[in-house]
């Protein structure tokens, strides 16, 4: 935006943007206004609009943006404009009443709290917010929303104050702490029946105890911790206010858990003070058993919900000492949390028990690396407890007539089932798999109960479920079981015809989880496979039954051998049959698996059966041109998919490595198809990707041995990727390149290949924010380059274009996509480990030389474009690749690379967009000294975390 809007017209893109009927309107009216936030003029016309008040929805504009500009913008403010912004603001807040939108409020009050954050001239933004809006009531809600923000920014993302100044806010907050709680305790006292002063009391409380500017000393004796008890204490009150009050003693108690590991003694134990919030919130949080029982009673889920939080926190706040104190068999007495939270997981609302899984995961990893039978007997009965109740919420419901993610609800309960599985499969160590698999079984048959009490005739639901269970530890059974297992297949190859179809469902995926316990017990594979060719034809089983012979064929191929024939009618009629393309896919990959088994003269059979009928369908739709439509039997991609996983998955044993590869003439007779669908499809990415892939997959099944087609697809793949820059032609390269690379013969084509399209892609990544629109293509890019230099580096290092493509690299450095920066950081990993690496070959002289005069040229310009990106664009998690990148520049010469950090860091801003410092001297020098010394990537990843904080 190059001149500043009139007010007017402002006004009028809110209107449109919020009240027009033309559907195109509000969209220019968004963008118009996004482009007015982002323009420095924003400042004053937010200010004005916020003066004139003429509506709600200008109003909220208004607020919104200047809460934007303070937080994204605050640097295009000169220092002295800060207090008049200040007092603008506060001048906004008072005009507030009881009519004003409570979202407006919010926003100014973050704005309010962004400022007092940036602004490091203001000094005690607290005591001076208190004594501004304190003195009446009229204030008191957005004064204690201001409080409550303040804390919660300190951390944002968006601010980028620096760890100095962080620090030093935090340490103000502190100072203040003190102050703030008489405040809190005089609102405790004097918030009468307004739920949203009460309420935010409560918030404003947990934010500061959140980041520890309330030390938890204080907790025993705080008005607001008495108050939020208060609230627990009755099932009365109001869902938001006891929600607040929840979340208040779950903050607390996360905090009690951090100050535990480590505020300790000098006997490693917690601090005195500490012991006695233990004691204390473990007492008064005891005594909320009885207002869960009334939530439940009175079907309050909302509450029940909270209880659960609070007692699972409990928990996880005393497990370590729970468990140390249980060694040796003997029972630690805060072991009885274990049992309310095992009472919540009871709850007839699976919702409820769900908050308590990361405290059973939490529970079996500490018993796990403890390893002791006496500690697992402790918690036996727990676990016990935990899977039978697991057990009921998986049930479906009676009158259910279809599969469980059928009907309303139904996704939400199966995603709810997988996760009970992942944690059924985590702890059921501490009880044993055999004794899991058999209890269940006794209930399928009535026997008795986990506690020895008679189970009635199982209903069609909770046998699904007990099945369901089995299913999730069948895999743990030892394939020498012979007592129950047995009995369960012979049961499940038995079911009658009218047993429900979730029943059979379930049985059908638990005999694919046998897949160990049947290779086995070979003489059960013909009948397990006959039941499960007949569920392939049946609408609703047809998808688990693939699955289960994909387990089959992967875990049993050569008893699976003897029945490829089988396998290969199956393979060559996925249409016919009542599955998904996945499910296709997946009975390829297990056809392909025993395939890979066979005598090589049967492989290459089998081979050329299975890929001719895909091959010949994708032939067809080549031939007469039928128009695609997606996810049918026309769509390429179908085809291509198949013929990619019979490839993926064929791989024999060749002992002779003189002898034909059984399927080099297979892929040789494929090659024309897969050249037609390029050149008949090249403008569709969709199809070129799948194409690629296909090609890629056909290419590592022969290996080397296909190198007389490596003419042939160079020669078809540049000149489409001339024309549409599909990335998926780069990335089919680098196989190439992985493949071919090593023969001499092969390199000068692939050198021309990679010569031949660096020019299309520079075109591409130079355009603006080529490289942020493109990271594919920089993915695939750099992963061919990276894959030369591992290969062959030498004919790449003296190649003509390798200065070009290490300036490109250099550019693409602070690219903030994950998959496309992690493969720039390879390639400059591998540019730089080729000159120092591979001493004892021939060619170390030669590529030493020419990987140092690269660097002698670019090698400061990459340092500092390697800092600047750790620093100001690429998360905390992706600093690990540049670290790599850093240590072999520092093996490769510390000096100089010591040299060139030096003058990196002399780049760098001194102050932050608040104006405090963002790095002293004193930090400064040690950052250098920690890199130029490190003898590891993680302590530079390390070094580079800490002094990004700085700026952050």
């Amino acid at each position: 935006m190059e001149s500043p809007p009139t007010l007017e017209a402002t006004y009028q893109a809110v209107y449109s943007l919020y009240n027009n009927t033309n559907p195109s309107e509000p969209a220019k009216a968004s963008l118009w206004l996004g482009e007015l936030q982002k323009s420095v003029y924003a400042w004053k016309i937010a200010d004005e609009m916020l003066h004139q008040k003429r509506d709600v929805q200008s109003c909220y504009f208004a607020a919104q943006t200047m809460r934007t500009k303070i937080q994204l913008s605050f640097h295009e403010l000169p220092p002295e404009a800060h207090a008049s912004l200040r007092d603008s603001l506060m001048d906004h807040i008072l005009q507030i009443n009881e009519h004003t939108n409570s979202a407006i409020v919010t926003q100014l009050c973050l704005a309010l709290a962004d400022l007092a954050l940036q602004m490091s001239s203001w000094q005690k933004p607290v005591v001076d917010l208190i004594n501004r809006f304190g003195g009446s009531t009229v204030y008191l809600w957005p004064l204690l929303e201001m409080l409550r923000v303040l804390p919660e920014e300190v951390n944002s993302r968006s601010l980028r104050l620096g760890a100095n100044h962080r620090q030093h806010i935090l340490l103000e907050l502190k100072a203040s702490a003190d102050i703030l709680t008489e405040f809190l305790k005089m609102c405790v006292k004097n918030g009468g029946e307004n739920i949203q002063v009460r309420t935010t009391t409560l918030r404003c409380f947990t934010s500061w105890i959140t980041v520890h500017a309330i030390p938890l000393e204080a907790v025993p004796s705080s008005d607001v911790v008495a108050y939020a008890l208060q609230i627990l204490g009755s099932h009365m009150e109001c869902s938001q206010l006891h929600e607040a009050a929840s979340d208040c003693i779950c903050v607390i108690l996360q905090a009690l858990y951090t100050d535990n590991n480590t505020n300790r003694d000098s006997e490693n134990q917690p601090s005195v003070q500490l012991q006695q919030l233990q004691s204390c919130l473990f007492a008064s949080v005891m005594n909320l058993e009885q207002p869960y029982h009334l939530s439940v009673a009175h079907e309050d889920t909302e509450k029940s919900i909270n209880y659960c939080r609070i007692f699972t926190e409990l928990a996880e706040t005393f497990l370590d000492t729970i468990v140390a104190g249980s060694i040796g068999g003997k029972q630690h007495y805060g072991i009885k949390i274990l049992d309310l939270v095992l009472t919540c997981v009871g709850h007839n609302d699976y919702e409820v028990g769900q908050i308590s899984f990361n405290l059973w995961y939490r529970l079996s990893e500490v018993l796990y690396h403890k390893n002791s039978d006496d500690l697992n007997a402790v918690f036996r009965p727990h676990i016990e407890r935990l899977i039978g109740a697991l057990c009921r919420h998986c049930q479906i419901e009676p009158d259910h007539l279809g599969l469980v993610e059928e009907g309303v609800g139904g996704e939400e309960f199966a995603d709810f089932r997988f996760r009970v599985a992942d944690l059924i499969k985590d702890v059921v160590f501490i009880v044993g798999s055999s004794h899991c698999f058999r209890q269940m079984f006794a209930s399928l048959t009535g026997g008795p109960g986990p506690q020895g009490q008679p189970v009635h005739t199982p209903t069609w639901d909770s046998t699904e479920a007990a099945l369901f269970i089995m299913q999730a530890v069948a895999k743990n059974i030892l394939p020498e079981e012979n007592d129950v297992v047995p009995k369960v297949v012979e049961a499940i190859l038995n079911l009658p015809e009218n047993t429900h179809i979730a029943v059979r469902h379930t049985s059908i995926l638990l005999l694919g989880e046998l897949c160990e316990w049947i290779d086995s017990h070979p003489r059960t594979l013909e009948p397990v496979l006959n039941f499960l060719l007949a569920c392939l034809n049946q609408k609703g089983l047809g998808n688990a039954a693939s699955g289960a012979l994909l387990s089959i064929c992967t875990f049993c191929p050569l008893h699976m051998a003897p029945h490829f024939s089988g396998l290969l009618q199956i393979a060559c009629s996925l249409d016919s049959f009542a599955i998904n393309n996945d499910a296709a896919l997946g009975l390829l990959k297990g056809v392909s698996v025993v395939l890979a088994k066979l005598p090589e003269e049967e492989i290459t059979r089998g081979m050329r059966e299975l890929c001719g009928f895909h091959a010949t369908s994708l032939w067809t739709l080549l031939s007469d041109r039928i128009p695609i439509e997606r996810g049918t039997k026309t769509d390429p991609v179908i085809w291509l998919d198949r013929l990619a996983a019979v490839f993926k998955y064929t791989k024999p044993a060749i002992e002779d490595p003189n002898k034909p590869h059984p399927c080099e003439g297979i892929v040789t007779e494929i090659w024309p198809i897969l050249s037609n669908v390029c050149t008949t499809y090249q403008r569709d990415v969709r199809i070129m990707e799948r194409c690629c892939r296909c090609i890629r997959f056909a290419i590592r099944c022969v290996g080397s041995r296909s190198a007389p087609l490596l003419e042939p697809i160079i020669k078809e793949i540049v000149p489409l990727y001339t024309l549409n820059q599909h990335s998926c032609f780069l990335y089919l390269g680098s196989i190439l390149v992985d493949e071919f690379a090593k023969d001499a013969i092969c390199v000068w084509n692939l050198l021309n290949m990679l010569q031949a399209v660096i020019g299309p892609t520079f075109a591409l990544l130079e355009e603006e924010d080529g490289l942020k629109n493109h990271p594919d293509t920089v993915d695939d890019l750099f992963r061919l380059c990276a894959r030369f230099l591992q290969r062959a580096p030498v004919p790449l290092l003296q190649s003509p274009v390798i200065g070009n493509i290490v300036d490109c690299a250099i550019m693409a450095c602070s690219l903030d996509h994950k998959d496309a920066n992690s493969s720039v950081m390879k390639f400059f990993y591998d540019f730089l480990n080729s000159g120092r690496c591979y001493k004892d070959r021939p060619d170390y002289t030669t590529r030493q030389q020419l990987v140092q005069s690269i660097l002698q040229e670019k090698g400061q310009t990459l340092v500092i474009k390697l800092l600047h990106a750790s620093v100001f664009s690429l998360p905390s998690y992706m600093l690990s690749d540049i670290a790599d990148v850093v240590m072999e520049l520092i093996q490769h010469d510390r000096e100089l690379t010591s040299k060139w950090l030096e003058e990196a860091i002399k780049t760098m801003p001194a102050q932050n967009a608040s104006g405090s410092p963002a790095a002293t001297p004193e930090q400064l020098l040690e950052f250098h000294s920690t890199i130029t010394s490190a003898d590891s990537a993680k302590s530079i990843t390390n070094a580079l975390r800490n002094f990004a904080r700085l700026y952050r």
